[in-house]
């Protein structure tokens, strides 16, 4: 323990020297702002300043930070890859691997080091879908290791861990036996795990700390958003009206959760209306096995996309479950959705304050700052809501650089920073008639959001990890 405490000893004060960090997914409370960074620059680059930049593995993870160091997570082979940097120069502090056991099904949007890493300042967790969670000391000591998998998830397993009360909190929204668990941050023994009746999802879920009772692990699913107690994973509040395959990060801003979520064929007038599934055999069951496969089907019934979308087992038929998540899937929305928080069980009548469904992002979660809804959608259109009533301030293209975006937006300066798929970061005014300040060019694929922190931004573009800022961080 001494020891333990020795190594650890010299990160805290630094930790306290720095005192900005970025500790998970999208920062603070998941949010994407930084509201104590001071000035940051609206014209940087891979030329222009930049402060320190250094070549890291293949990933699509996102930086982190705490104290004096960057934590990222990539892959090399087989080996699943965690590096820690120094802030200050952007040299490797340390790297440590794990041997993937296997591989896992992904889309080629999706990449086996997605997931972000998460901090508590005084350890590192990381998770894979190849091989499952594993924790270092900030000292990069390895602590614990929990297996998992193999996992059945029709475009990859892809949600971050995140923090809090002394656990790991992790969401596995798979086509079969999906769960939500908490790990103790200590051992790496599971607290609770809790099953979840969702089909595949790609969701970050964030945590809610109300002024009185246990912190909140807020969790988007197929249809649904759920609220589960921290403490024991019990359900505290649901709302419905999701789409049916979520990507996005709820965001909590003040008393109201915002999240969005699109799916192709869900948008508003594309909805489907299909019977129950005992109306369905009784029509197209022909050898009447109770189950049904893809050419007894009639036409109207059949789905948009793959059959292996619905056939959520993938045994060539769809059983009652599988049809009733398909029924589901066909007649869902597309929306962004404000809920206010403070309720109890199903809240979707009570707590739903409003919903927008024109110009929806697919991956990047909303911004909400200073009472405005930020939303940017792949080909270039950014949106403006306001936060109370969802009505639309401000909606147009963004000039140099219309493409498709998968990075979130992060705030801070009074600006708000988006970065596309091909390496472009738009630089807006934050306010509800925003205006294009800048347009950035890295020449490079970016999917990871940007880290923040005391007037420096971390970027992760192509094979490279950028710093810039206006000067160099301490």
């Amino acid at each position: 323990m001494r020891s333990s405490l020795g190594r650890l000893f010299p990160f805290l004060l630094a930790a306290a020297a720095w005192g900005a960090d970025w500790p998970q997914f999208r920062g603070p409370a998941s949010s994407g702002l930084c509201g104590s960074c001071g000035p940051m620059v609206a014209e940087f680059g891979p030329q222009t300043n930049v402060l320190w930049k250094t070549a890291v593995p293949a990933g699509k993870s996102s930086p982190i930070l705490a104290g004096e160091r960057l934590f990222l997570t990539a892959a090399e082979g087989d080996r699943l890859v965690t590096l820690a940097l120094d802030r200050t120069t952007g040299k490797v502090a340390w790297r440590r691997s794990l041997q993937a056991p296997k591989r896992e099904q992904q889309h080629t949007l999706n990449h086996r080091a997605a997931p972000s890493a998460v901090t508590d300042g005084h350890r590192v967790y990381v998770f894979f879908a190849d091989f499952g969670l594993a924790a270092y000391g900030v000292d990069g000591a390895p602590l614990w290791q929990l297996p998992m998998g193999p996992f059945n998830s029709l475009h990859g397993v892809a949600a971050s861990p995140v923090y809090a009360g002394g656990k790991v909190l992790l969401v596995v929204d798979q086509d079969t036996d999906a769960f939500i668990m908490a790990v103790d941050a200590a051992t790496g023994r599971v607290a609770w795990k809790k099953p979840r009746e969702v089909s595949n999802g790609y969701s970050t879920p964030a945590v809610y700390k109300p002024a009185r009772g246990p912190a909140q692990v807020i969790a988007a699913g197929s249809y649904q958003l759920t609220a589960y107690s921290v403490e024991d994973g019990a359900t505290v509040w649901y709302a419905g009206g999701l789409t049916c395959q979520p990507k996005s990060v709820p965001v909590v801003a003040g008393d109201t959760v915002y999240f969005n979520g699109w799916t192709p064929g869900n948008d508003s007038g594309q909805q489907v209306e299909l019977p129950v599934f005992a109306a369905v055999l009784a029509k197209a069951d022909a050898n009447g096995d109770g189950r049904l496969a893809q050419e007894e089907l009639p036409q109207p019934w059949q789905p948009t996309g793959t059959w292996k979308a619905i056939d959520l087992d993938r045994d060539g038929f769809l059983n009652e479950r599988e049809w009733t998540l398909f029924r589901s899937r066909r007649a869902s929305r597309n929306g962004v959705l404000a809920v206010k928080l403070g309720g109890e069980g199903d809240v979707t009548a009570s707590h739903v304050l409003w919903r927008y469904e024109k110009a929806l992002p697919d991956v990047p979660a909303p911004l909400i700052w200073n009472g405005v809804v930020y939303l940017v959608r792949s080909g270039g259109i950014a949106t403006t809501l306001d936060a109370r009533t969802g009505k639309v301030l401000k909606q147009g293209r963004l000039s140099g650089a219309m493409e498709d975006y998968y990075s979130s937006p992060v705030g801070v300066d009074g600006k708000v920073y988006v970065a596309s798929e091909h390496g472009k970061v738009v630089v807006l005014r934050a306010a509800g008639e925003w205006e294009i300040l800048a347009v950035n060019d890295f020449d490079a694929e970016i999917y990871a959001t940007p880290a923040v922190a005391e007037g420096v931004m971390y970027v992760r573009a192509g094979g490279m990890l950028y710093a810039v800022g206006a000067q160099r961080a301490r």
